[in-house]
């Protein structure tokens, strides 16, 4: 037997100066867009425009600028202007080009790094503009400065022509007009409601400056805008809406110390969960940072403080924690830092040490005062965390009978709970099942090396309504637990997740779809890392079989199951629809009945070219195989990973679907009635 010829192996290039790679100007942030705006999706696409708005902000917050008006324009293109000072369109001392080109197409190029541009800023890295700029198929900048009207044009982050004035203007400002490249975005749709909420925001966290939008995509434009003397106050306000208050004046504070400005605002409700929002030069810090830590430090003891005064709390060991103080708290915590220190390209938690002792300082004096001012208010705070003090306490008893310490090792792993083989986290997933019959077909259609099943019982408890004593005495939550390893409360420790892939999968109808947010708002509330670091998701089981002859396709909506059905040369689904409503029991050209299955919940329809379809409504009408093959074979299945990058959002409509003021969910439900599809089939 010959032996294969050996393939001769490529020489290696040598490696030398040739091979160093230089980009030039914007051609960085072309190359490798996701670093400068996350990535190229929805999310990426949207931040150009948080980009521009946050040059108008900086304006506003230097006290140059009162009005930004954003436009959606025809043909994805967006317009964002100000009435501020306008970029300056002098020539650049070093880079001999105007100035306004500097800044459009230099990063790290503003008034952001030097002394006399801005005190404070968003924009910390300088890069905004012009990372815009370079990722847009076209820009047109116009300044109006001393009585004119400038402008300067780009393609693709490149100037067409020098910065020329092209008339006279009265007033000062900037207007930016861009367009996204399609080259380098998935999608050019922008989201108004999703626009809406952003400006929402940067409005309340920058008091007394209006922004407007418009949308002059459609024939019928809308126009929507924004305008808080409150500033943070109206935030909390805003929040707070569908709950009831636990006092109805809301605390607010505002001072500058050490060239920090300081501003918080704060209010109870009738609630058990702490929605504190934190923000650094407008930038929402998701993970908190120093300013947090010194609202929370100064919290606890003020109010420690004050019911000692008042001999509320007599005993010398009788003392708040933080979490006592926090519950039902709604409050923004918003500085404004000359030298911000972001930790992460994302900025997500501010590093400034000088800014906790300044947050301490300023919310301490000044909450005193209000409770002393206010002692109603400052009667009902108290109150409220004394009842979480105790609740505290007998959640702790409860909690050291189901999850005391070494949970995993004096707790075997709930009986029900099909454990894989593997001890990896990051490869092991575990299915959280809805139902007996479901959790049966999961177990033996799953590989058993990296995929764990565990079956609920029903539905479990609402978590959103009730404390953790009385959520860990519910059988289900209490397995869940104890399977995941992390434990639960201050106890929480996500080192010990035993799965890298949390995976809900419940069926395709109501009931299922109310187990699965009944889970949601389990993990929103007492497991947020779980979300916020990747691990859990939701399953995408087909709605559909539809299969001709040995042609056998699965449909995961009813888009594809007219494709298929078309290529399998079938009548559409809603002319079928229209047969099926005429008679219970029709008969095609062939003499072959049409029914539905009730007992069984399965939808089976044979339409004309013998194409039968069968509509899934539960897990347990597929045998093992075809739920590996089409739900939990990472090979072909489709997955939803949960994410909650708006946690302000994601807060207000749990409280909403799941909380316990009715009138809030009752305008929900009539509000979005009309744009319910398929609700149960």
């Amino acid at each position: 037997m010959a032996k294969k010829e050996e393939k001769s192996k490529p020489k290696p290039q040598a490696y030398g100066a040739s091979q160093i790679s230089v980009l030039e100007g914007l051609e960085p942030v072309r190359k490798r867009p996701g670093m400068y705006i996350g990535n190229t999706a929805k999310e990426g696409l949207h931040h150009l425009v948080w980009e521009v708005v946050d040059n108008s902000i900086d304006e506003a917050m230097a006290g140059f600028a009162n009005e930004i008006t954003i436009a959606l324009l025809p043909d994805s293109a967006v317009s964002v202007t100000d009435n501020g000072r306008g970029i300056p369109v002098d020539k650049h001392p070093t880079a001999k080009v105007s100035a306004l080109e500097v800044v459009l197409t230099k990063l790290h190029a503003g008034g952001k790094f030097g002394e006399g541009g801005y005190k404070v800023s968003g924009g910390l890295h300088g890069v905004g503009v012009s990372v815009v700029n370079a990722l847009s198929e076209f820009t047109r900048a116009e300044v109006k400065r001393e009585g004119k009207l400038w402008m300067q044009e780009y393609k693709r982050g490149k100037p067409v022509k020098k910065v020329a004035s092209i008339g006279s203007a009265r007033g000062t400002g900037t207007t930016i007009i861009f367009k996204p490249d399609d080259t380098i975005f998935t999608t050019m749709e922008f989201d108004w409601d999703y626009i809406l909420d952003h400006l929402r925001q940067q409005a309340y966290l920058t008091k007394g400056v209006k922004i407007s939008i418009t949308d002059e995509r459609a024939d019928d434009s809308k126009s929507y805008s924004f305008y808080f003397e409150g500033g943070i106050a109206s935030y909390v306000k805003h929040i707070n809406r569908n709950h009831e208050p636990k006092h109805e004046s809301v605390f607010y504070i505002e001072k500058e110390i050490d060239n920090i400005n300081v501003e918080v605002a704060l209010q109870y409700i009738e609630d058990y969960k702490e929605n504190v929002f934190s923000f650094a030069n407008n930038i929402h810090t998701i993970e908190g940072g120093s300013h947090l830590v010194g609202f929370r430090t100064a919290l606890t003891r003020t109010l420690n403080a004050y019911a000692k005064n008042k001999g509320i709390l007599k005993d010398k060991d009788d003392t708040l924690q933080g979490e006592d103080t926090r519950e039902g708290l709604t409050a923004i915590v918003s500085v404004k830092v000359p030298e911000p220190q972001f930790e992460g390209q994302t900025k997500a938690k501010l590093g400034n040490d000088e800014v906790r002792p300044a947050v301490d300082t300023v919310f301490s004096d000044a909450l005193a005062v209000w409770m002393e001012e206010h002692p109603r208010e400052a009667e009902a705070i108290i109150g409220k965390a004394l009842l979480a003090a105790q609740a505290r306490k007998a959640a702790r008893a409860a909690r050291d009978t189901v999850l005391r310490k070494g949970a995993l090792e004096g707790f075997a792993l709930p009986g029900k709970l099909a454990d894989c083989s593997s001890k990896d986290p990051s490869e092991c997933e575990l299915y959280i099942v809805e139902g007996d019959s479901a959790g049966g077909s999961a177990k033996q259609g799953r590989d058993r090396r990296f995929q764990a099943i565990l079956p609920l019982r029903g539905k479990i408890l609402n978590v959103e309504r009730a404390r953790i004593d009385k959520m860990l005495a519910n059988n289900e939550i209490k397995s869940l637990v104890i399977a995941m390893g992390t434990n639960i409360g201050e106890m929480l420790n996500m080192d010990d997740l035993r799965y890298g892939r949390i995976i809900i999968m419940t069926d395709a109808d109501v009931d299922g779809a109310h187990i699965r947010t009944l889970l949601l708002t389990l993990f929103f509330r007492y497991f947020p890392e779980v979300i916020y670091q990747g691990h859990l998701f939701i399953a995408q089981p087909p709605l559909y079989q539809v299969s001709k002859g040995k042609q056998s396709h699965y449909a995961y909506s009813d888009e594809e199951l007219e494709k298929f059905k078309k290529q399998m040369g079938g009548v559409s689904i809603k002319d079928k629809q229209e047969e099926q409503s005429q008679s219970a029991n029709l008969k095609d050209q062939d003499g072959l009945d049409q029914d539905v299955d009730s007992k069984e919940e399965v939808i089976t329809t044979q339409a004309s070219g013998h194409i039968n379809i069968q509509r899934y409504k539960g897990l347990g009408e597929m045998n093992p195989s075809q739920l590996w093959e089409t739900t939990m074979d990472p090979a072909t299945r489709i997955m939803k990973q949960v994410t909650a990058e708006d946690a302000e959002k994601a807060n207000e409509i749990f409280d909403i679907l799941m909380g316990t003021e009715v009138p809030a969910r009752k305008k929900f439900i009539q509000t979005h009635a009309k744009d319910v599809r398929n609700l149960d089939i």
